[in-house]
């Protein structure tokens, strides 16, 4: 079976492995000429099922809560399961509270010294916190180079830069966001910053609880942070605005002065595609198969959406051998 997936950010690409792993022959297309342009170049590739149910609908905790074991199947060694950290400054305590009774009981409250234990650099910036020991995080960048690497090596042709490729096709799957025909799409702006700096040590993402802009420090390794991450109502691409990256540095600084100093490597901006209820969908139109809505879930919920779109095909597939089977 012959599958075109058109597509390389995180939703094609985990669809494509899941596709090959099944036995399709799989082609993936990308109009862009690299992996850089995808929204999935700029996210924060947290694997956090819990923290993300504090605003979103059950169904995605309850999807994303195997994607870590997806992924560490797919591209062992690059998950790391070291939890996610949430603190809050004194006077925000109450969001901190909210923030644990939204998201079950999932977590384990500390105290300043529990916080040291797990940060250090972080002990006596936050007198409580709450730690989800069972999430985890990788590295988009790499995660994506991965997948990209693996396919290829699985015989997957990967072609960048193009929007159509000769032959024949038995499904196709859209993967393009944005750019397909899918109706009721919005567009969501998301903006980040990659900070450099030595100064400090970070283990596992940390969230600031804030009413007027929440964000989140992932560690990449070798002292760089992504600070991220704005959610603006805007379909509008282009670069990181002002006022948004004034907001990011403020509020790192807020976790520790020692962002202050932090060279500032990169900033970015992308625009995600979402439905009405940010919960992404797989859905069929013949032999085309659109996965697509990922809000700012694609690393947390492509695994399962992916397996959702294999399912499809392969059951499509299985209905209509048995279906020719029985004309004969």
């Amino acid at each position: 079976m012959r599958v075109l997936v058109r597509g390389a950010g995180v939703a094609g690409l985990a669809t494509a492995w899941e596709l090959t792993h099944r036995g399709a022959e799989v082609t993936v297309v990308e109009q862009a000429a690299d992996l850089t342009q995808a929204a999935s170049w700029k996210a924060g590739g947290m694997l956090a099922p819990w923290c993300e149910s504090e605003s979103a609908p059950e169904i995605v905790a309850r999807l994303g809560v195997r994607a870590a074991d997806w992924w560490d199947a797919a591209l062992p060694g690059q998950v790391k399961r070291c939890g996610t950290l949430v603190v809050a400054q004194p006077r925000d305590a109450g969001e901190l509270e909210r923030f644990a009774r939204r998201t079950g009981r999932h977590h384990q409250w500390l105290d300043a010294d529990g916080i040291a234990r797990l940060e250090p650099a972080l002990g006596d910036r936050f007198r409580r916190g709450l730690h989800y020991a069972d999430e985890a995080h990788l590295d988009p960048r790499k995660a994506l180079e991965g997948l990209v690497s693996q396919l290829k090596s699985f015989g997957v042709a990967i072609n960048f830069g193009q929007v159509e490729v000769a032959g024949h096709f038995d499904f196709e799957i859209d993967c393009t966001g944005l750019a397909s025909r899918q109706t009721g799409l919005r567009g969501v702006r998301g903006e980040m910053l990659l900070l450099a700096t030595h100064e400090l040590e970070l283990t596992r993402p940390v969230r600031l609880i804030h009413p007027r802009f929440p964000l989140y420090i992932v560690p990449r390794g070798d002292g760089r942070f992504m600070v991220g991450a704005t959610m603006i109502e805007s379909a509008a691409d282009g670069p990181a605005t002002a006022r948004s990256m004034m907001e990011l540095l403020s509020a790192a600084y807020a976790i520790h002065p020692g962002f202050g100093e932090a060279g500032v490597i990169e900033t970015d901006a992308g625009v995600r595609p979402a439905y009405p209820d940010n919960v992404p969908r797989v859905t069929r139109d013949g032999k085309t198969i659109s996965v697509n809505g990922f809000f700012r879930h694609g690393f947390l919920l492509a695994p399962a959406i992916a397996q959702q779109a294999a399912d499809m095909v392969f059951a499509t597939t299985q209905a209509r051998r048995l279906a020719h089977e029985a004309h004969h």
